[in-house]
């Protein structure tokens, strides 16, 4: 299974450095046969030399570099052996304003460098309510332009009226719809909405869920640890 940890815009250079030497040292002394991700804030991207974890982007622009405020390319990654990015992520469609053909463009140039991406999928509330068709129409709209054959490529779908506020869909939703999306890729679907402690086991042993994309509920490393250890459990 995939466990993956965004921490989004939190902690510093400091207590990721911390989190991330923790986390290592859990999976290093338990034999964690699971692969584990972490995308850390921006600034706190460093050389980790992880020999059991990988650390990735939680964005980057479609450049080497160049004259573009805001954004790091690949000559930044490259400094710290970066081959991982999070693509699709719904704040930065929602809050940030993302188009999928922006979006489509970014996937196109981290596949053609052999990144490992995580492409984001996923609903808002008002999409879900308007009944299944029109809600997986709007998904399926996300895949436009994303080649679902890459061999580096992982999915992760997420409920976007889930995210941070605590809300899930049932078990047999999650089920259903992750049944679903694999007839559009065989890559490995990670689900990912208000996933925490109390809940990532049964998440996990749903069918066709591969893995878990944790937010918040990943910022303490003992919970983000105790999740791995379900995936573990549920692989013996």
């Amino acid at each position: 299974m995939i466990i993956a940890a965004n921490l989004k815009t939190n902690l510093t250079r400091k207590s990721t450095t911390e989190y991330i030497n923790s986390l290592e040292a859990y999976i290093k002394s338990s034999g964690v046969s699971q692969d584990v991700l972490v995308f850390p804030a921006m600034s706190a991207l460093d050389s980790f030399n992880s020999s059991y974890l990988s650390v990735g982007a939680q964005n980057a622009y479609p450049t080497k570099n160049g004259a573009f405020t805001g954004e790091i390319g690949t000559e930044q990654l490259d400094e710290f052996n970066i081959t991982t990015i999070l693509i699709g992520h719904s704040e930065r469609r929602h809050i940030l304003g993302e188009t999928q053909e922006s979006i489509a463009t970014k996937f196109e140039y981290y596949k053609k460098l052999g990144y490992t991406i995580v492409y984001c999928v996923g609903e808002p509330l008002q999409k879900r309510e308007a009944g299944k068709e029109e809600m997986m129409e709007y998904i399926s709209a996300q895949y436009e332009g994303i080649d679902t054959s890459y061999e580096n490529l992982i999915i992760a779908y997420e409920p976007v009226w889930a995210i941070g506020t605590g809300l899930t869909p049932t078990l047999e939703d999650i089920e259903e719809i992750h049944t679903d999306l694999k007839k559009k890729s065989y890559a490995p679907l990670l689900y990912g909405g208000s996933v925490k402690v109390d809940n990532a086991k049964e998440v996990l042993a749903l069918k066709n869920v591969d893995g878990v994309l944790v937010g918040s509920a990943a910022l303490k490393v003992d919970d983000f640890c105790h999740m791995i250890s379900f995936a573990e459990e549920l692989q013996k």
